[in-house]
């Protein structure tokens, strides 16, 4: 399979996280627009007023653009499921991820590529012949082996089996992110505790807080130490990456729509480089270290392999948080960008900054820069360290903007 077949597919919340996405080597994005998609409530979307520029902006960096419609879709919804449909194939997405037969069957009728979400919980060749009526390309439920996997794309190509574009179906994978308790993320525990349905959207993750057993009998009470026993360690899958790529998997998806755009950046990035380093024979120990520490600077509740070699339990997060190495912590401001000089001028709003602090500066076109902060001058002189209140100037290497933040990076437990 050449290295051109293999899509890194990551998520976008924000149009930070979709300049992080493209500068991190993402070959696709998923977002959602409106209630209609699995983080409608959980993480800020874009509305359907964006999609233009969504699109505009994934075509100029050669990315494809893909709609999450992967709730349960109710009668008194149908008219806004084909509204957004319609509003996607204007504006040219590449895809709809979708699992809902109302989603599917208009999307098929209006002629748009479609994605079958993991709601579809994907387990064998049979289901897959089954959505390949709608589908091109399918997610397998999280709960499969790899060897499972590799059957499935074994078989995809024994049996011929394509899509409505004519092509071999194309099997994706969840290798990265958070990992819910329940099988392919079909949870009951919000709807049931608080008539808020994870398959509508709107998950309170309840399974995410720490808990006490108690004997209803004695009222003796036992807390669980040390383990949020209903959440799970997030999936890390780099370092197999080279069994993912042999079980012949295509698309590789990266969770976190909810997550912060350094975040996608990150992850992005790593897995990038990983492919290419499978194929061009760098995917070495020393590499896959390397892509594990950079992981864990980044938001995480501690990693494992999900169920993709066999494991029979899954792991459980020891934090209600994350794991992550470092943090940020917000610095200021751009006030002023001097192009011809490559100059950064900082309203420094909080905390200090010195020569030699690594930073990021995150904006909606900028993205995530990243640096390691020298020559700063204040006052149009030379300084090792400017104050809060303070604005101080210092090179960097590519254009930033007005009223992007700038945060410094430290360690988590500074």
């Amino acid at each position: 399979m050449p290295l051109q077949q293999i899509e890194i597919m990551s998520p976008v919340g924000s149009y930070e996280s979709l300049m992080a996405a493209i500068q991190g080597g993402a070959g696709s994005v998923y977002f959602g627009v409106g209630k209609l998609n699995m983080r409608a409530r959980s993480s800020v979307n874009f509305t359907l007023d964006d999609l233009a520029k969504i699109t505009r902006i994934c075509r100029q960096f050669n990315v494809k653009s893909y709609l999450t419609m992967n709730t349960v879709i109710f009668d008194n919804e149908i008219e806004e499921v084909q509204s957004t449909i319609d509003a996607a194939k204007v504006n040219g997405v590449t895809a709809i991820i979708a699992s809902d037969l109302a989603v599917l069957e208009y999307a098929k009728e209006q002629g748009l590529e479609i994605h079958i979400s993991t709601q579809c919980n994907i387990t064998n060749i049979s289901a897959v012949k089954f959505y390949s009526q709608y589908a091109d390309v399918m997610v397998t439920a999280r709960e499969l082996t790899l060897d499972q996997v590799a059957a499935i794309t074994r078989q995809i190509k024994e049996r011929d089996i394509r899509g409505p574009k004519g092509e071999l179906i194309k099997i994706e994978i969840f290798v990265h992110g958070a990992l819910c308790m329940a099988v392919s993320g079909k949870c009951y525990l919000s709807l049931h505790n608080h008539n808020t349905s994870a398959n509508r959207g709107a998950c309170l993750q309840d399974c995410r807080r720490s808990y006490t057993v108690k004997d209803k009998e004695s009222d003796t009470e036992l807390e669980i130490d040390n383990q949020y026993i209903m959440s799970p360690k997030d999936l890390k899958t780099i370092h197999l990456l080279d069994k993912v790529l042999e079980a012949g998997v295509e698309v590789l998806k990266i969770e976190g729509r909810g997550r912060s755009p350094e975040y996608v950046k990150t992850v992005t990035r790593c897995y990038s480089e990983a492919v290419s380093a499978y194929f061009n024979g760098e995917f070495t120990p020393e590499n896959i270290n390397r892509w594990d520490t950079e992981l864990t600077t980044v938001y995480n509740r501690g990693f494992w392999e999900g169920y993709y070699l066999g494991r029979k339990l899954g792991e459980w997060s020891p934090v209600h948080g994350s794991l992550a190495t470092t943090k940020k912590i917000y610095v200021g401001m751009v006030a002023n960008y001097f192009g011809k000089l490559g100059i950064a001028h900082i309203r420094m709003d909080s905390h200090d900054l010195s020569n030699g602090d690594s930073i990021e500066i995150i904006g909606p076109t900028t993205g995530v820069y990243e640096a390691i902060v020298s020559g700063l001058v204040k006052n149009e002189q030379p300084c090792e360290i400017a104050l809060k209140g303070e604005n101080p100037t210092f090179p960097v290497s590519r254009p930033v903007r007005r009223n992007d933040k700038v945060y410094k990076i430290v360690s988590a437990t500074s």
